[in-house]
């Protein structure tokens, strides 16, 4: 994806924001890599939200979050399909509401296999940490894939994390109150990993965590600053 066509795409997730939410973000960045596609958002909460905030309803404003998203994420994809011709079948996205931030994820399961698995410093430990937490809140994972996107973006990918308590709610349909209560859980423990920074050399400004539960795999994604 071409430079300029990246700025287009900045400048088009904004508008598209800002016409749904009554306020758009203040900065958004757009990265490719191989299979993803990351669209970091700087500055987002609506005068709205940030009441519900200051009055500790963070659960009422992912939920509509979630509701706005779904309602946006069909013309995001066909936006970016024509523009590209790349088809994305899965996009995640989370929220740090504290830090008035967000990130939206397109991810091509089929084109995985064109992102080389480089190896970087305190890959392997920084992995084991992921997968040790993992182990605490539900279980290990079938598998942990780990990616730079960029200098700043670190993704990681665990597949076949469900344990047979979560199948079952999501079979009755209790999807929504999974993601939130998995959230909320598993990014206590990531950001009070006193690891992960000594690990990768780097601040962790930001992490987003989401799940695809048809394919049984979610990401976890790190916003960095480099030391």
């Amino acid at each position: 994806m071409s430079k300029p066509f990246q700025k287009e795409l900045a400048s088009f997730v904004g508008k598209l924001l800002r016409d749904h939410f009554g306020k758009g973000p203040e900065s958004v960045y757009v990265s490719t890599q191989g299979p993803f596609l990351t669209i970091y958002l700087k500055n987002f909460l609506s005068p709205m939200e940030s009441v519900l905030f200051g009055q500790g309803q963070d659960v009422t404003i992912e939920k509509t979050r979630d509701m706005m998203m779904k309602a946006l994420l069909p013309e995001m994809k066909a936006y970016i399909q024509h523009a590209t011709g790349i088809a994305y079948n899965k996009f995640y996205y989370d929220w740090s509401l504290h830090n008035k931030s967000g990130i939206i994820v397109g991810y091509n399961r089929d084109q995985l296999d064109q992102l080389e698995e480089i190896t970087y410093k305190g890959k392997e430990a920084f992995e084991k940490e992921i997968d040790s937490i993992s182990h605490i809140v539900q279980r290990s994972p079938g598998a942990i894939h780990s990616y730079f996107i960029n200098s700043r973006t670190l993704i990681v990918i665990r597949e076949e994390i469900l344990i047979r308590l979560e199948k079952e709610l999501i079979r009755q349909g209790h999807d929504e109150l999974l993601v939130l209560t998995k959230r909320r859980l598993e990014k206590e423990y990531f950001h009070n990993n006193n690891h992960f920074e000594t690990i990768l050399e780097a601040q962790i400004t930001d992490i987003f965590v989401d799940w695809d539960f048809m394919h049984d795999n979610g990401l976890i994604i790190f916003i960095l600053n480099p030391k």
